[in-house]
């Protein structure tokens, strides 16, 4: 190839590269917006700008595969292939992506933060009143009242019913607590 041929893919590769970052910093810039605004805590929010980073690179690398020479017909092939793949891995209920996309999904839609008073309506998970440590990657990390750690897994949390628990809830509750420990001493 020579140098006349060549140079159109260069310049197209470096278009490419100049608006992926270009998109990055944009995504990135209304990320930390909207972090800032919903009070999101600045972990999380670095983890959901590593998923965009991630996406970004996958796309740049797959468009400059294109331009250095996949040709378009085999692209359908290829883009049929990975959307099958991407589509089962993602929304399968035990897939381990499924627990990353309910990250992000968690990120900007779940409507409890770090540190609230939740319940989860699960027959198999204990039904008390649980505080929200962290929410990570795969699972949410849960403490309940007497200091037991719980993980629970993202796909999971958005998929069962939860509660918010006012302080007010937590205070009767305590009492009520505190009135059939007395009553057990007393009696």
């Amino acid at each position: 190839m020579t140098i006349e041929e060549l140079l159109p893919k260069f310049i197209y590769s470096g278009i490419s590269i100049f608006i992926i970052f270009l998109l990055r910093s944009l995504v990135i810039r209304l990320v930390k917006r909207y972090a800032k605004i919903h009070e999101r805590l600045q972990h999380r929010t670095n983890l959901i700008i590593k998923y965009f980073d991630f996406a970004f690179i996958f796309i740049l690398v797959f468009w400059i595969i294109l331009i250095w020479g996949v040709k378009f017909s085999d692209v359908g092939l290829v883009f049929s292939s990975m959307f099958a793949v991407i589509g089962v891995a993602l929304f399968a209920q035990w897939s381990i992506l499924s627990n990353i996309t309910s990250g992000i999904i968690m990120f900007f839609t779940f409507p409890y933060k770090i540190g609230d008073h939740i319940k989860i309506h699960d027959k198999d998970f204990i039904p008390e009143v649980l505080i929200i440590e962290d929410i990570k990657t795969f699972h949410i990390i849960l403490k309940s009242e007497n200091g037991n750690v719980h993980s629970y897994p993202n796909n999971l949390i958005l998929q069962k019913g939860v509660s918010m628990v006012t302080d007010a809830y937590i205070n009767d509750e305590h009492d009520e607590n505190e009135n059939k420990n007395l009553s057990k001493i007393h009696d």
